[in-house]
């Protein structure tokens, strides 16, 4: 009897360990986080302490809470975690990034406080599809995602709006609608569809059987080397400031 398919090409499998490393996404939540040392690369000055606590914020939403809240909503990743038990890591992990945005607001800047609120509305509206499911699109995908933290790394660090800000979200805005067209489909194939069939003509008269397993993989390909470049790119960055 062949294996079931993994729900991500980076699940790691049954057990509690495995489900709870799985549902922290690896590569996307390094991806994302990336996005915010991106931006608070570019600022005039990078303030250190801005930059870890930052990340600590968004690991706490990205990273775990909103993927606890996804897992909640439609178990898209299969695991075998109770509601109550991705209730409570949803609500601390929120609760631990609200608090680090407080602080922020509180120390750095008080212009901290609409992106604080605006983070905190997003992460349920979008992961649990709140108002029909308005909020979850691929256009709200790609500002929440990508230039959402984007900005607010430059601007933690900044402390003001500058071109340089704007660019860097428009252009991690842009990545996670790339991120967006790759992953789309790779869910369909691998979540909705059971079989793949037909032939590709190559215009040299060969052919080639189409199979799921064929059309998934440079896809899987395209997303784990990507996120593995925008994170490298990312520390590259930052080693290149601090």
């Amino acid at each position: 009897m062949a294996a079931p398919e993994r729900p991500a090409f980076y699940a790691l499998g049954s057990g509690r360990a495995a489900e709870l490393l799985t549902l922290l996404h690896p590569p996307y939540t390094l991806w994302h986080l990336s996005y915010y040392a991106l931006g608070a690369a570019l600022a005039p000055r990078v303030h250190a302490d801005r930059v870890i606590w930052g990340l600590v914020a968004f690991a706490l939403a990205v990273g775990v809470a909103a993927h606890a809240l996804d897992e909640l909503h439609d178990r898209p990743l299969r695991t075998t975690l109770s509601d109550r038990a991705l209730v409570l890591l949803a609500a601390f992990s929120s609760a631990g990034a609200l608090a680090i945005g407080i602080v922020g607001v509180l120390i750095v800047s008080v212009w901290l406080l609409p992106l604080v609120v605006a983070g905190a509305l997003f992460l349920p509206a979008y992961n649990l599809e709140l108002a029909g499911g308005r909020f979850h699109g691929d256009a709200w995908f790609a500002l929440g995602w990508g230039a959402f933290p984007a900005f607010t790394g430059y601007f933690a660090n900044a402390e003001q709006i500058r071109l340089p800000g704007i660019l860097i979200a428009l252009g991690c805005l842009a990545m996670s609608a790339a991120q967006r067209r790759l992953s789309t489909p790779a869910r369909e194939l691998r979540r909705r569809t059971k079989s793949v069939s037909g032939t590709r003509m190559r215009s040299d008269g060969s052919s080639e059987a189409l199979s799921r397993e064929g059309l998934l993989a440079p896809l899987d390909g395209a997303l784990a080397a990507l996120s593995l470049a925008i994170f490298v790119t990312a520390c590259a960055a930052l080693v290149a400031r601090l």
